[in-house]
């Protein structure tokens, strides 16, 4: 990419250049809500083939549907928002992206040049707006500049770790005419592996561990290592356990290691963790919480061995004997094969010795009889949130993808829900609720021959349940289950818990109770109500085989009787 004097420079516009960039980025879809602003870059889209415009009617939903794109497809995902209130509107959803690590190319209009300095209507300054959530963030202030920004762009947010970045477009910059080089996509190859010595290292200290454990992270789903995590795990003989924040498929559920997911609850990680002498993060983030405790999550005295591609996470919170930033895909394989060369025959005993004592205690046996606790609530009503998430699970299909945003009511999902796939699991990475909505039609455009099951509490679908008219507009097999317990439970559990009152004040969300099927009726998508447990299986198939975008509300208790 040169200067204007190159020879490969050709005329064009800032608009269509930035349509003609993206593309050769591998971008094949933008999601967006248009302004003013953005008026060039919808004249240059009816005027190629390559780009599909995705109309997203709130900018908190458009980010989401980008990001949920770019989780399931690995890829660049583009989208497009107005100004500084749009951009604002965007910010939650961003923040969501940040967290999970996702390659969105956010971009937003602004006023032209010049006309800026004037204050006019809807302009703010949007670089500092955006730049805490983001890997990078510019303006354009020469359409010479574009392409090297936008390939820049596009390498920062591709490049692990992850992550969104951010282009502020003004008009005048769209609207210039230049003869522009417009230079070619980079990648950086960041598959590498620690040095022998490294792995010697790491291998020796783990071999030298009476009862290590492993804490799997979201980097196994996003570098489709779960199967390289699994033969670590078998030849250490280590239990599994997924990390406290669970936003990925992150580990083999039905693998004899596996144990189950981490609370973020202090002291049970603390006495979960405490039988350990050693604890492999791998891809894993550092027991990242919720809420303060005055218990240490941590339990003292133990070993940390850190391995993962954000250097950010290395050591973050507790000192770590090893620490290794690399690819945790090939980390693990070349570790696997270190261990297998250095193992005696005593050491390959005690690890299959050690598998063999979690076999009643491992998540199958914990899914066995939590299915057996579910069913002794058969005939609660309003229907017991473990009952619905037992029922919907009996039914998936084995290749649905499954959404989860739904906070109390979703808490057992993962308890009956058998993790296959790096692509079979997407759930809340920040803790900002609103994703799941937008984020589901993201996910399924990514992975179109795969039924999406999107399970959104009726707190969090109120805050992006627009969404709603672009499943129906876009005909997608996204079912969406929304568990109503009419109200905020986790703050009223919370509440008690935490301050010893039962008297909720603007936790509940009745008089008038919300009507999700009108909501969705209203935008297109078919929906029903349920309330016996009996009806949610046989709904659910209906849901999944027509293929095209459903609605079911399911009444479920509030926990406090109301």
């Amino acid at each position: 990419m040169n200067d204007s004097s190159s020879s490969a420079a050709v005329s064009t516009t800032g608009r269509d250049a930035f349509l003609s960039l993206l593309a050769s980025e591998g971008v094949d879809v933008m999601f967006g809500n248009p302004g003013t602003t953005e008026l060039a870059i919808m004249e240059a889209l009816s005027r190629q083939s390559h780009i599909e415009y995705v109309l997203g009617l709130q900018e908190s939903v458009v980010v989401a549907m980008a990001d949920g794109y770019a989780r399931a497809s690995g890829r660049l995902a583009a989208c497009n928002v107005h100004v500084a209130p749009g951009l604002g509107n965007a910010m939650g959803s961003l923040y969501n992206a940040r967290f999970y690590g996702s390659p969105v190319l956010l971009t937003a209009g602004q006023q032209e040049q010049g006309h800026g300095l004037m204050e006019p209507l809807l302009y703010d300054p949007l670089v500092p707006i955006a730049q805490p959530m983001v890997k990078w963030a510019t303006e354009v202030t020469r359409v010479q500049d574009l392409p090297r920004i936008v390939r820049r762009a596009a390498k920062l947010a591709l490049t692990p770790p992850t992550g969104p970045v951010f282009i502020s477009l003004p008009g005048d910059i769209l609207d210039a005419q230049a003869p522009l080089d417009l230079g070619a996509p980079t990648r950086v190859d960041v598959d590498t592996r620690p040095a022998d010595v490294v792995l010697e290292k790491l291998a020796r200290a783990l071999l030298s561990a009476a009862n290590p454990a492993i804490v799997a992270g979201h980097e196994l789903a996003t570098r489709h290592a779960l199967h390289e995590a699994a033969a670590l795990a078998e030849i250490l003989g280590a239990p599994v356990w997924q990390q406290t924040v669970p936003y990925a498929a992150q580990f083999l559920s039905e693998h004899p290691n596996f144990m189950g997911q981490l609370t973020r609850n202090q002291r049970q990680v603390r006495e979960c963790l405490a039988r350990y002498d050693m604890l492999v993060f791998l891809g894993s983030d550092e027991l990242r919480m919720s809420v303060y405790s005055e218990i240490d999550a941590m339990p003292p005295g133990v070993r940390l061995i850190q391995i993962g591609e954000r250097g950010w996470e290395l050591a973050k919170n507790y000192p770590a004997e090893i620490a290794v930033q690399a690819n945790v895909k090939e980390t693990a394989r070349a570790l696997t094969s270190a261990l297998q060369k250095m193992m005696s025959p005593e050491q390959r005993r005690h690890a299959h010795q050690r598998i063999a004592d979690l076999s009643g205690s491992n998540w199958s046996a914990k899914r066995d009889r939590a299915q057996q606790d579910a069913e002794k609530l058969h005939d609660a009503r309003p229907m017991d949130p473990s009952v619905l998430m037992k029922r919907l699970t009996d039914v998936l299909p084995r290749d649905a993808v499954v959404m989860e945003e739904a906070l109390v009511s979703g808490f057992s999902l993962l308890n009956f829900l058998p993790l296959r796939d790096p692509q079979g699991f997407y759930g809340l990475a920040s803790g900002g609720i609103g994703f799941a909505m937008g984020g589901a039609i993201g996910i399924s455009m990514a992975l179109r021959d795969r039924p999406v099951v999107a399970i959104v509490g009726d707190g969090s679908a109120m805050y992006s349940i627009q969404a709603l008219w672009t499943a129906a507009h876009m005909k997608l097999p996204i079912t969406y289950v929304i568990p109503n317990n009419r109200g905020y439970r986790i703050l009223k559990e919370r509440l008690k818990s935490m301050r010893g009152t039962e008297k909720f004040i603007g936790m509940d969300i009745r008089e008038p109770d919300l009507d999700f099927v009108a909501l969705a009726q209203s935008m297109g998508v078919p929906a029903r109500r349920i309330v016996d447990p009996a009806e949610v299986g046989p709904a659910l198939r209906q849901a999944i085989a027509s293929g095209t975008p459903a609605l079911l509300e399911v009444s479920v208790a509030d926990g406090f009787g109301q």
